[in-house]
């Protein structure tokens, strides 16, 4: 019916460190090459929270940005955009918000908990209560099936989820839809029109899921039909109306703990992180001077691989060779805590090499990134708008 669609986004915080390479954009990069993707800067969720600190968005954007070209996303590949430059986000956001029960947002579980954790700021504002629903505009106007996220974010996909379902049944029966259903039936061919039915009457029937899958399968494969009866045939066959904004999926991306400087999960607000494009010699000074465990205060003193930061890193960037050598040294006190750390160093070195390496000609260059933005920003805006126009329509605001 729909592309399948993979869309993520990031708030411009400005460079990015290691823990954001292995927690996101490593998937981003694998993604791109199995998925349509559109990749965004979440500019305006950015003033959901920081409202009042709005002057670095356009740096951070550009180092962000940066940053991902860096990893090895590939614009060839992936469409690259400002959720600012795109109104549509806006205007469905604000159509959504008429229809959207207070209650909803009000349940969101991370509304209280970010209030809590940012207890400094005064995120009683209408804004930070109705940013899923800014969420969930920014995935329905693309109608993407895949929204990769973890765990914790499960919740804002489900809320998603039920905006769409809400509004395809506000919205989604048009005048005289079972007419339009039938006479879209007929335009299948006979034969298929009798499949179409069948597979139709045993799913509502008796909720064969298989039934479903096949009648999807059978609209998929049509290649006769406009865009405007497929839609009303999905529709159809499930027994609702015309789907207009499609439900999306959580993608659930594996958990990645990226261990910082002092053990910790690597974080801004721990300042205990590396820099995806950190220089060599920052990076070098950072992990020497990194703690180790307590009980090694003399050379000679053996140690516990479990109770030292250091190791952390081990689990991510040493073989398993590696690792053995390093775990035995700490033990008997073979190895000093410098002499330890050394491959560590050499395995971050390494990761970063080529993120400099394709980070340097857009540094050289900065029009590079504004002109990929500017494409990615058109590409976008031309599929919100199809969204959007079927929007309207069905909300009485359009002229079709």
């Amino acid at each position: 019916m729909f592309a399948d669609r993979v869309l993520s986004g990031m708030r411009p915080t400005g460079a990015l460190h290691l823990g954001h390479y292995h927690g996101v954009l490593k998937n981003w990069v694998k993604l791109q090459s199995e998925f349509p993707c559109l990749f965004f800067v979440a500019d305006w969720h950015a003033l959901t929270t920081h409202y009042d600190e709005v002057a670095v968005i356009g740096a951070n954007t550009q180092e962000m940005v940066i940053d991902w070209l860096a990893s090895g996303v590939d614009p060839s590949q992936a469409t690259l955009f400002v959720q600012s430059r795109v109104p549509q986000h806006a205007e469905l956001h604000l159509l959504l918000s008429m229809m959207a029960p207070l209650s909803w947002l009000e349940r969101v579980p991370t509304y209280k908990d970010q209030q809590e954790k940012l207890s400094e700021k005064d995120l009683t504002t209408y804004g930070f209560l109705g940013y899923p629903l800014l969420q969930a505009a920014d995935i329905l106007i693309y109608r993407a099936i895949h929204v990769p996220v973890g765990e914790d974010q499960v919740p804002h996909i489900e809320f998603s989820r039920e905006v769409a379902r809400r509004f395809n049944h506000l919205y989604g029966k048009e005048p005289g839809y079972e007419l339009k259903a039938e006479e879209s039936v007929k335009k299948l061919g006979s034969k298929r029109a009798k499949l179409y039915r069948e597979l139709r009457d045993k799913y509502q029937e008796t909720g064969d899921d298989g039934a479903l899958e096949a009648g999807r399968g059978l609209l998929a494969d049509a290649q006769n039909l406009s865009m405007g009866d497929r839609e009303r045939l999905f529709g159809h066959l499930e027994g609702g109306g015309k789907i207009i904004l499609v439900e999306p999926e959580a993608l659930l991306t594996q958990s990645s703990r990226m261990p910082g400087l002092d053990g910790q999960k690597m974080s801004k607000s721990y300042h205990n992180t590396i820099a995806l494009r950190e220089d060599a010699k920052s990076v070098e000074k950072k992990i020497r001077t990194m703690p180790t465990d307590p009980a090694r205060v003399r050379r000679n003193d053996v140690g516990d691989p479990a109770k030292c930061p250091v190791w952390q890193l081990h689990l991510v960037y040493s073989d398993d060779k590696t690792r053995e050598w390093a775990s035995a040294g700490c033990k008997s006190a073979g190895i000093g805590c410098i002499e330890c750390k050394q491959p560590v160093i050499d395995g971050v070195l390494r990761e970063q090499t080529p993120m400099h390496e394709r980070a340097q000609k857009y540094l050289d260059d900065p029009t590079l990134v504004k002109n990929i933005l500017e494409d990615g920003c058109e590409k976008a805006r031309k599929l919100a708008e199809e969204t959007m126009r079927d929007v309207r329509n069905a909300m009485g605001l359009g002229n079709e």
